[in-house]
């Protein structure tokens, strides 16, 4: 069994910043060989990739991101961060962590953590 936990999420100002946290736990689950992701999904609308880090750490971002979210992966510690800088009242979703091993056909999501951005 994989367990995905986020954290971090809450109640920002626009051009405000939050750090979301993704720690990743299972009996087997070697957290170095998956490759790690971000999406979100707001309100009426289909969840979407934010940005993902490979397994040997190579980064992409949706272009309504790029320049304002960094994407890092502490394998030792089984974690995924997201440093979101700049937000902007479009960015207001529930950020969910993803967790892909295509090779092993496995994919795990986390529950969700919400951010919302509002004066």
């Amino acid at each position: 069994q994989v367990q995905l936990v986020e954290s971090g999420g809450g109640l920002v100002q626009p051009g405000g910043s939050l750090r979301l946290s993704c720690g990743a736990s299972g009996s087997i689950f070697i957290f170095s060989i998956y490759t790690m992701g971000w999406y979100r999904q707001a309100p009426g609308k289909q969840r979407e990739l934010v940005a993902v880090i490979t397994s040997g750490g190579s980064t992409n971002y949706a272009d309504s991101v790029k320049g304002r979210f960094t994407i890092s992966r502490v394998n030792a510690k089984n974690t995924v961060y997201l440093r979101l800088n700049s937000l902007k009242p479009e960015d207001t979703a529930v950020y969910y962590c993803n967790a892909k091993w295509e090779a092993g056909r496995a994919d795990y999501w986390g529950q969700g953590t919400q951010v919302t951005v509002s004066s």
